[in-house]
């Protein structure tokens, strides 16, 4: 089996070298880029298409927006936020723009290798002492404010919908429709704004709300991309 390969984002020259000699004594893991600000997680993104990428939320630049950029352009990496910042907002942000885990600094070596296999299998993974305060932002109550009950979606936003509320991953919707995983990605940037939500959970849980009988599918006229 291949190491997997990894690359590394953090303004820190000790950090990254430290993450980077970690993961050397761990095994199976090949370190294949390096970078220090925003606009080279889209550069490594794109040149080097690692099966993981390490983050840091505190570089130069849009660090989501990038995020959310490499996400689109590389459909398969996994992107690990591994920051000092305990802000609930980041951790949501981080999750809607495309990352799978978020560990905090200071956390123990093993849980960042634990979110890097979580993120491998397709689950999200965060600090255990910011889950249940990011859990809580995305309660039913709050959602009732925001989400409408009633929209019009497409006809392959309606199918993508009833995929979701059964549980499917990207993948698995993507070999349904017979899509790609990048479309897919795309379809659920548009609902996630169409439903004024800000994430993959805050999707599912407004999808929930949305009453079948007043959704309204509309002719699908975007032309499909493989």
């Amino acid at each position: 089996m291949r190491d997997i390969s990894i690359a590394i984002l953090d303004d820190h020259p000790l950090l990254m070298e430290g993450i980077a000699t970690l993961l050397k004594r761990r095994g199976g893991f090949a370190l294949v880029a390096t970078g220090s600000s925003a606009e080279q997680i889209i550069s490594i993104a794109e040149n080097h298409q690692p099966d993981a990428m390490i983050v840091d939320l505190n570089m130069p630049g849009d660090v989501f927006q990038a995020m959310a950029e490499a996400s689109r352009a590389v459909p398969d990496m996994k992107i690990v936020i591994f920051t000092a910042s305990h802000n609930t907002d980041d951790v949501l942000q981080a999750l809607a723009v495309g990352a799978s885990c978020y560990v905090l600094k200071g956390s123990p070596a093993d849980e960042l290798f634990e979110a890097i296999a979580t993120a491998r299998r397709g689950q999200t993974y965060v600090t255990p002492s910011l889950a249940a305060n990011a859990l809580g932002a995305l309660s039913r109550k709050s959602l009732e404010k925001r989400a409408p009950k009633s929209v019009r979606l497409s006809v392959r936003e309606d199918q993508i919908i009833r995929l979701l509320l059964y549980g499917k991953q990207n993948r698995e919707i993507a070999n349904a429709l017979s899509l790609s995983e990048k479309t897919i990605k795309s379809y659920m940037t548009d609902l996630m704004a169409k439903l004024n939500v800000r994430n993959r959970l805050e999707l599912v849980l407004a999808a929930q709300k949305l009453d079948p009988a007043t959704r309204t599918p509309q002719t699908d006229e975007r032309p499909p991309h493989r």
